[in-house]
């Protein structure tokens, strides 16, 4: 059987779709924090059928819930302190999603101006769809279009 030690100060992430924990890890920018990380892949889960979770040994703030909220908001943050869960964090869609995707559009101003932040803005909450904040450029997560 698999053992995965418990964190004394840190948080988990849970409840993550199937295969998406890499995902997850390079958009968080795990690989560059001074911290223990432990990835399950495909743990058996009642809820889902199969999970992933992350497992993170570092302080709170490390972590940037707006990209995860933008991810997938239905992922779990469970804040470890002292070897023991003392909060769970809920997740929202963003309302703005600030040079986390790049856009698609060969028109866009952000296409010919390299300095200027690539903004989305959620316009379509129901279907989390996101548009470019300059052209309109729609943009669905494709994690969510698994779904």
């Amino acid at each position: 059987m698999l053992n995965i030690s418990g964190i004394h100060e840190g948080f988990v992430l849970d409840h993550i779709q199937a295969g998406m924990s890499f995902q997850i890890y390079h958009d968080l920018q795990l690989d560059k924090l001074d911290c223990t990380v432990a990835i399950i892949k495909n743990a058996k889960s009642n809820k889902m059928g199969k999970k992933d979770i992350i497992k993170v040994e570092c302080p709170l703030e490390a972590l940037d819930l707006e990209i995860l909220g933008f991810i997938d908001h239905n992922i779990t943050v469970n804040v470890v302190k002292g070897d023991r869960i003392v909060e769970k964090k809920a997740l929202t869609l963003p309302l703005e999603v600030k040079n986390v995707i790049k856009c698609k559009n060969p028109r866009c101003i952000t296409s010919i101006e390299q300095e200027l932040d690539q903004v989305f803005l959620l316009t379509d909450p129901t279907k989390e769809v996101y548009r470019c904040k300059y052209c309109e450029e729609k943009y669905i997560n494709p994690a969510r279009r698994a779904k």
